[in-house]
C-alpha cells in the first residue's frame, strides 16, 4: 500500500518503483530488458537457457502473500514473496523454502535507478549490501553469501526440506542512515494477519465471494496508505495494442476511478477507506474547486506533465514508454458526477458528516450549473476535438440529482427549485440531442452516429429506468455493434491505421469494465441468465492469481493494458453484487 512489485512466473520481479507507486522504477525490465533492472530468484539453470517457470503459484488464502513452487529433477522448492504493510519505507521480502530434495538456487539482483538508466554504486556496509544513486538507496539483507559480477549481485545456495533462506530489500533516502534490519519471519506473520483481519470486514458472502475478495484486496493494495489516494494501476505503458502507441501512465489518482473504487468498498463494508479517500479529495481540491482536475498525484500533486523515455524499448517493443499523463489538463465533466455519487453513497452508508465535503459539493454544482452544456474530452480522454459527450451530460445530471437529494435530506441548504429545474434541463437536453430515434439508441455524442459503451451506465445511474425502450434499444445496439466475437465489449469504434474518433491511430482490445457493465445491464432488464454467462466468461479471463488488466485482446486471446487495473476489478465486484441480488429475488 505504498508501491507494488510485479513478479513473473519464473520468479523475476521486473517492475518496482521506489518508494512510491509513481516514483522512478528501480526494476524496469518489464518495459525493456534485464539491463533495465530485475530481481530473479529461482532454481539454478544453465547459462543461456531460459529460467524455468514455476509449476504452481497462488496467493496464501485471502492475502497478498505470493507462493510459487518449482518441481525440479532434484526436488521441489517454494518462494514466498510479500511486501509487509508498515509505517516506514517499503520492503520486498522473498523467502526461499525447501520442500523436498536438495535444490540448487540462484538469486540475481540488478538494481537500475531512474527507469533503468542509472547504474548505482553497490558496496558492502558490514554484512549488508547497499546500492546508492542520487537520492535513493536500496539495502539488501540476507543470510546467504553474495558476490558481484557484471554489475549484478548474485547468491548461489542450496535448500533442503524445511530449510528457509530469506532475502529482503529496503528503500531508504541515500542521505539517511541504514534502515532497520528486516525481520522476514515476523513480517510474514504480521502481513498474513493484516490481510486476514482486513478481509473479515467484507460484508459480501454470495456465490462469487472468492473473486470479489481478491478484487477487494487488489483495490486495497492500490491505495497509497499515507494519503488515501488510489492509483488506477501500478504500471505505466503496458500497451492496449501490442506493438502500438496506446501506452499511458496510470500511476495516479483519477477522480473517476477512485470514486467508483470507493463505491465498491463502501458497498462491501469498508468505511475507513471511504473516510481516507474523502480526506484526500478535500486536500487535493483544496479551496479551488473551479479548477478541478480529472486526476492528481497520489498525495494530491497537480503537475503530472507527460514525457517519453526513449532508452526503454517498451513492453514487447510497444513504444513510446510514457511517464506522467497529459490528460491531467483535460475537461471531463463526468468526473463531477462520479465524485458526487461517491460522496452521496458515503453519506447514505453512514460515514460521519464532513461540513467541508458538503460545501465542496455545493460549490461543484454551482460550477457545473454554468458549464454542463460545454463540450469536453469525455470519460475516455480522447485526444481529438472536444464534443458534447452523452455520458458526460448524464453524469452532470447525476451530480445535480444527488445534490438535490442531499438538500432534501435537510443536511445542507441550497437553491432547491433552481437545481430541480437544472436537473430537468439536462435530462431533456440529453434525450433530445443524444438519442437517435431511427436506430432507437443513445449515441456517443450529440449529432454523432457512433456508439459508446459508457451509455450502458444510463440505467445504472438512474437516468432512465431499465425497462425504458430507449435503454433496451441502446443495450441491444451496443451488443450488436460494439461486441467482439467473444461477446465482450469495445469502448467505441477505432479506425486502425487512421485516426479514429479518439484522435489516435491503432486499435485496442475489448474493455473489461464495459463488458461488466453490459452484464449489469442485462441483469437489470431481466436477462439474468445471459448476464451470468457473460460474467462467468469474464471471470475466466483473469490470470492464475485472479487479476485483471484493462483490456482483453480478442485476436491474441490475452490481457492487454496496465495491470492490475482498478477500473476492471471495481465492476467485477459491482456485477457480482447485482447478480447475487437478482438471484435472491428470483431473477
Amino acid at each position: 500500500m505504498q508501491t507494488a512489485a510485479l513478479v513473473c512466473r519464473d520468479g523475476t520481479a521486473d517492475w518496482l518503483c521506489l518508494p512510491r507507486f509513481d516514483s522512478h522504477a528501480a526494476f524496469a525490465g518489464l518495459l525493456g530488458t534485464e539491463e533495465h533492472g530485475y530481481w530473479r530468484i529461482g532454481p539454478a539453470h544453465p547459462s543461456g537457457a531460459a529460467p524455468p517457470r514455476a509449476d504452481r503459484r497462488r496467493y496464501r488464502g485471502d492475502s497478498l502473500v505470493l507462493e510459487s513452487e518449482w518441481d525440479t529433477a532434484r526436488g521441489t522448492v517454494r518462494i514466498i514473496d510479500f511486501m509487509p504493510p508498515r509505517d516506514g519505507a517499503p520492503q520486498l521480502i522473498r523467502i526461499v523454502e525447501g520442500v523436498s530434495g536438495r535444490v540448487p538456487m540462484r538469486s540475481a539482483l540488478r538494481m537500475r535507478f531512474s527507469y533503468g538508466r542509472v547504474v548505482p554504486w553497490v558496496h558492502k556496509v558490514g554484512d549488508r549490501t547497499v546500492a546508492v544513486a542520487g537520492p535513493d538507496s536500496v539495502w539488501l539483507d540476507t543470510t546467504a553469501e553474495t558476490f558481484g559480477k557484471d554489475l549484478t549481485t548474485y547468491s548461489d545456495f542450496t535448500v533442503s526440506p524445511g530449510e528457509r533462506v530469506a532475502f529482503a530489500i529496503s528503500w531508504q533516502p541515500s542521505h539517511g542512515g541504514p534502515p532497520a534490519l528486516p525481520d522476514p519471519e515476523g513480517s510474514l506473520e504480521a502481513t498474513e494477519g493484516f490481510w486476514r483481519d482486513w478481509v473479515e470486514h467484507c460484508t459480501y458472502h454470495g456465490p462469487y465471494r472468492d473473486a470479489v475478495v481478491r478484487s477487494l484486496i487488489t483495490l486495497k493494495a492500490l491505495t497509497y496508505a499515507p494519503t488515501g489516494g488510489i492509483v488506477a494501476a501500478p504500471t505505466t505503458s503496458l500497451p492496449e495494442d501490442i506493438g502500438g502507441s496506446r501506452n499511458w501512465d496510470y500511476r495516479f489518482t483519477w477522480l473517476r476511478d477512485a470514486a467508483i473504487t470507493l463505491s465498491s468498498l463502501l458497498r462491501t463494508g469498508y468505511r475507513e477507506e471511504a473516510r481516507a479517500w474523502r480526506e484526500w479529495l478535500l486536500r487535493a481540491v483544496a479551496g479551488d474547486p473551479e479548477n478541478l482536475q480529472i486526476m492528481y498525484g497520489i498525495a494530491g500533486e497537480r503537475e503530472l506533465s507527460e514525457a517519453e523515455l526513449p532508452w526503454l524499448p517498451g513492453y514487447e517493443n510497444s513504444q513510446p514508454v510514457r511517464v506522467g499523463n497529459g490528460a491531467a489538463g483535460q475537461l471531463q465533466l463526468d468526473v463531477y458526477g462520479e465524485m458526487i455519487e461517491a460522496l452521496h453513497l458515503a453519506h447514505m452508508t453512514g460515514l460521519a458528516r464532513n461540513d467541508y465535503a458538503s460545501l465542496l459539493q455545493l460549490r461543484l454544482i454551482s460550477y457545473l450549473e454554468d458549464h454542463w452544456n460545454e463540450p469536453d474530452e469525455g470519460i475516455w480522454e480522447v485526444r481529438g476535438p472536444r464534443r458534447h459527450f452523452v455520458h458526460s451530460k448524464v453524469m452532470a445530471w447525476v451530480a445535480v440529482d444527488r445534490t438535490i437529494k442531499l438538500i432534501e435530506s435537510g443536511d445542507v441548504d441550497g437553491p432547491l427549485e433552481r437545481w430541480r429545474e437544472l436537473r430537468d434541463d439536462i435530462h431533456r437536453d440529453v434525450c433530445e440531442k443524444g438519442y437517435d430515434k431511427e436506430r432507437n439508441t443513445f449515441t456517443q455524442s450529440y449529432g454523432s452516429k457512433e456508439l459508446d459503451a459508457s451509455l450502458l451506465l444510463i440505467p445504472q445511474m438512474g437516468f432512465l429506468p431499465p425497462d425504458d425502450k430507449r435503454v433496451i434499444g441502446t443495450i441491444e445496439a451496443i451488443q450488436r455493434e460494439l461486441s467482439t466475437s467473444d461477446g465482450f465489449v469495445l469502448r467505441y469504434p477505432t479506425a486502425g491505421d487512421e485516426a479514429g474518433v479518439d484522435g489516435l491511430e491503432g486499435d485496442e482490445g475489448a474493455f473489461l469494465a464495459c463488458s461488466f457493465w453490459l452484464a449489469d445491464d442485462l441483469a437489470m432488464i431481466g436477462r439474468v441468465d445471459e448476464a451470468r454467462q457473460l460474467f462467468e466468461k469474464l471471470l475466466a479471463l483473469r490470470n492464475d492469481l485472479g487479476l485483471l488488466a484493462e483490456e482483453w485482446d480478442p485476436h491474441l486471446k490475452r490481457q492487454v493494458g496496465n495491470f492490475p487495473q482498478a477500473f476492471s476489478h471495481v465492476p467485477l465486484i459491482d456485477t457480482a453484487l447485482r447478480l447475487t441480488a437478482s438471484s435472491a429475488f428470483g431473477g
